[in-house]
């Protein structure tokens, strides 16, 4: 293999590996060029050598589920932040349903829960008579959330794979709700669906500063606190066993730039039921530090210095952007709704020299 060739296998499987943030890959299209280009050279390889083919499918009943859970937390902010009278809040057949006597609020509720939301929704609105109002997310809002559900799950999968040692691997969507993957080489593909069958976990928890992380290391960490290592540094924390928020409300992350000093970073943020206890917690903790764990790793340890009410967060580590991408990708794993289900796995076998 030439030189020439091998660093154009590189910078393809970097380049699919770096999640771009949402609003640059929708409207970037070298990044569906790269990807092409990407499972061209890794069907050739396939028919030369073999591997696995691997094909997943989102859960996309899990999505609606969770688009309409989010949609009734959006409606009791909307109406308690706008001081509107209701009553008779609830999820019923696939869509929430509030009762609000008056009309005018009626529209601004409307009105607040589509033009304000991010991201943007489309609702199919009926009015029940009485007050009573009937809301759902449209057909197109849920086709475009499940468009994204698959984008995020694919830059997930890449990550994931990279930071597992698959360096070539073709990742591409397989239709509405399913997604293939190519993996030139790799002839035991139960070795890559192990990657995923465990559900990342993201948390936030209190730092114990009740003794240095070191001596808890040595003897024995206080009842309820345990020794976690920096994701990157290796430092010792002593943190607290339990979580005080998980992640599983973080509805995106990527990475990006601070702005000022241009550090990579990692950037998410949360729907409205995880923006609210985000808040509240990040009040209740003013002036303490608080880690942020992936699995059983501490990416930081910021010391919290004033609430956080919008709902969004940065992380930053010194990061490379390649560490930016897999802490932001690693948010997002631990969240996805639903799982990736296994559809198959196969075994392909080189192409038979003529």
């Amino acid at each position: 293999m030439t030189t020439h060739l091998t660093r154009l296998i590189a910078a393809l499987v970097i380049g699919s590996a770096i999640a771009l943030p949402r609003t640059a890959a929708a409207d970037d299209s070298p990044v569906d060029t790269m990807r092409a280009k990407l499972a061209s050279f890794v069907t050739n390889m396939m028919e030369k050598q073999g591997g696995s083919r691997v094909v997943y499918k989102v859960d996309a009943e899990v999505l609606r589920e969770a688009l309409v859970t989010d949609l009734r937390d959006d409606v009791y902010k909307t109406v308690k932040d706008s001081r509107i009278a209701f009553s008779g809040l609830a999820v019923r057949d696939g869509g929430v349903e509030v009762k609000v006597a008056d009309a005018k609020n009626r529209d601004q509720l409307v009105r607040k829960l589509t033009t304000d939301a991010a991201p943007a929704r489309s609702l199919a609105v009926s009015d029940g008579g009485d007050g009573l109002l009937r809301l759902a997310p449209t057909d197109a809002t849920f086709a475009g959330r499940l468009h994204d559900l698959v984008e995020d799950s694919i830059a997930m999968i890449e990550q994931r794979l990279k930071d597992n040692g698959v360096k070539l691997a073709s990742v591409q969507p397989d239709g509405a709700d399913r997604i293939r993957i190519f993996l030139p080489g790799v002839m035991e593909p139960e070795r890559v669906t192990a990657v995923f069958a465990k559900k990342v976990r993201v948390s936030f928890r209190s730092v114990d500063l009740s003794m240095p992380a070191e001596q808890a290391e040595l003897g024995t960490p206080p009842a309820g606190s345990e020794v976690l290592f920096g994701f990157k540094d290796k430092h010792a924390y002593l943190v607290a066993k339990d979580s005080a928020l998980e992640g599983d409300d973080i509805i995106y992350a990527a990475p990006g730039f601070a702005t000022g000093t241009k550090d990579p970073i990692a950037s998410f943020r949360f729907n409205g039921r995880g923006a609210r206890r985000f808040a509240h917690v990040t009040e209740e903790n003013v002036g303490k530090p608080f880690a942020i764990v992936l699995d059983d790793k501490v990416v930081s340890a910021p010391v919290i210095r004033e609430p956080i009410t919008g709902g969004s967060g940065q992380i930053s580590g010194n990061f490379t952007l390649e560490e930016a991408n897999s802490v932001a990708m690693l948010l997002r794993a631990g969240s996805l709704p639903g799982h990736l289900g296994l559809v198959e796995q196969q075994v392909i076998q080189p192409a038979a020299k003529p």
